[in-house]
């Protein structure tokens, strides 16, 4: 359905309104798996007994598998020329296997169980959490070597001119995709009295990514390349793309020296935007709702707080389903502000904003100004899914598109390894005793999320656009 480039076309034909939608579909699939991953995963894994730095140490899974596989994905779908095209096939592998982890891990205690049995082996020695943290790590991986290629479709086949716009529809899907994964338990819920059950919500996460990456693969319209493309015109091409990768690094960073400054725009950014997605859940089940921290307790212990956990949780989900959902309407009104007025300018405010709502959501433990918070996050939100990478795509050169993005997703990736191990070490040093046992001040996040994202808001008003 999008323009279709080969050897013989070097002008991309503009995408239609139409078109730029269906082509952020497959975005929309997989953030709603993401999305279901950030909110339920901290109640799955304390639940078979990670502690706060444990629980930081499992969300490495994403960071690291974020700094190894895109650009390994990346690299080699820049090479990849087969009759499916040259992203296609790591989309569809990427959803395919991480949909399977999906529907694995909130079932790692019963898998775990089950092989205990089969090795007669006794079950502390290869508990559930142990197949949760395998599963994670799967889930990542596969959404990492999706989401790079994905990013590469823009400068593959939108014009120059559009990638604001485009990397906008993107946010536009991002933001749709965590609304509606948030929002349907609690929908259920309040509607029709009916609970969700974690389990169900990840076979949902799991469909959805599943069946929107398959449709954009059947709708988006890549070169196919063919035996004969290697003797022919497009052969030039090819070899282009054999440029080595730490050759690719160097030139990426020789080719401006605003591509350095784009990149420590990210690093505090999304050390800041961890400190969010990592922590909330947990805020809201112990800093809330006052569940204290349950990581040694029994069984008739979580049972006696389970309703308080799920209205935790559904309170978490409602929150992030209002952030997203100020993220979907405001995506393409930042796309054309940041044309008409450049995208520093914006993103600036936007990063701002995005700190403020952190200090409010840290000063406050109420329901509705929390609310109220996540809502005014939402602004920001759309903007680092779009703008950094609209800023970034003024400087790729022709053929590194994929090596390009996964370079950049270091600067994503990276800092989520501080935020998984200093910031969860932190936090787990920062208990205090309550009524019913103790518990961790997960505030804390949000104030040091704050701080990063301003130091990211004034590096970006000193970058040069072109």
């Amino acid at each position: 359905m999008s323009s279709e480039t080969n050897s013989n076309e070097k002008v991309l034909k503009k995408f239609s309104t139409i078109q730029l939608l269906n082509f952020c579909l497959g975005f929309f699939g997989l953030q709603f798996a993401w999305q279901m991953r950030i909110i339920l995963s901290g109640p799955v894994t304390e639940g078979l007994g990670a502690s706060p730095l444990l629980f930081g140490l499992i969300w490495l899974a994403g960071p690291v598998t974020g700094m190894v596989v895109q650009p390994i994905i990346g690299e080699l779908s820049d090479k990849t020329h087969t009759i499916f095209g040259k992203r296609r096939p790591y989309l569809f592998a990427g959803a395919l296997f991480a949909s399977l982890a999906l529907w694995a891990f909130p079932n790692s205690a019963a898998i775990a169980q089950n092989i205990c049995t089969f090795l007669h082996i006794p079950q502390p020695v290869f508990g559930g959490l142990i197949i949760a943290a395998v599963m994670i790590w799967v889930i990542d991986a596969c959404v990492n070597a999706a989401q790079g290629p994905y990013r590469a479709l823009v400068p593959d086949l939108v014009p120059p001119e559009q990638h604001s716009l485009a990397n906008s529809y993107l946010s536009f899907a991002i933001g749709l995709g965590s609304v509606v994964a948030a929002g349907t338990a609690p929908f259920l819920k309040y509607v029709f009295r009916y609970q969700m059950s974690i389990n169900a919500q990840f076979v949902m996460a799991a469909l959805a990514f599943s069946l929107a990456m398959l449709w954009t693969c059947l709708t988006i319209q890549e070169h196919k390349y063919s035996k004969s493309d290697k003797t022919n015109e497009n052969a030039a091409e090819i070899k282009a793309d054999e440029t080595p990768f730490v050759q690719k690094v160097v030139n990426f960073f020789k080719s401006s020296p605003e591509v350095g400054k784009i990149c420590t725009l990210q690093l505090f950014t999304w050390i800041g935007i961890m400190s969010l997605n990592i922590f909330f859940t947990q805020y809201a089940i112990h800093s809330v709702f006052g569940v204290p921290d349950l990581t040694s307790a029994t069984e008739e212990t979580k049972n006696l707080y389970l309703n308080t956990i799920n209205k935790a949780t559904n309170f978490s989900s409602i929150c992030f389903a209002i952030q997203n959902l100020i993220c979907f309407l405001v995506s393409i009104p930042i796309g054309l502000l940041s044309t008409k007025f450049g995208n520093k300018k914006v993103h600036f405010i936007a990063l701002l904003t995005l700190a403020l709502a952190y200090i409010g959501m840290g000063l406050s433990k109420n329901p509705a100004i929390i609310l109220v918070c996540m809502s005014l996050s939402g602004i920001g939100w759309a903007s680092v899914l779009s703008l950094p990478f609209a800023m970034l795509s003024e400087f790729i050169q022709k053929g590194s598109e994929g090596s390009v993005m996964g370079i950049f997703n270091i600067f994503i990736a990276g800092p989520q390894v501080l935020v998984c191990t200093l910031l969860a070490w932190f936090i787990s040093k920062c208990d205090y005793q309550i009524t019913l046992g103790i518990n961790y001040h997960w505030e804390y996040a949000f104030f040091i999320g704050a701080v990063t994202l301003v130091i990211a808001a004034f590096i970006t008003n000193l970058i040069k656009e072109k």
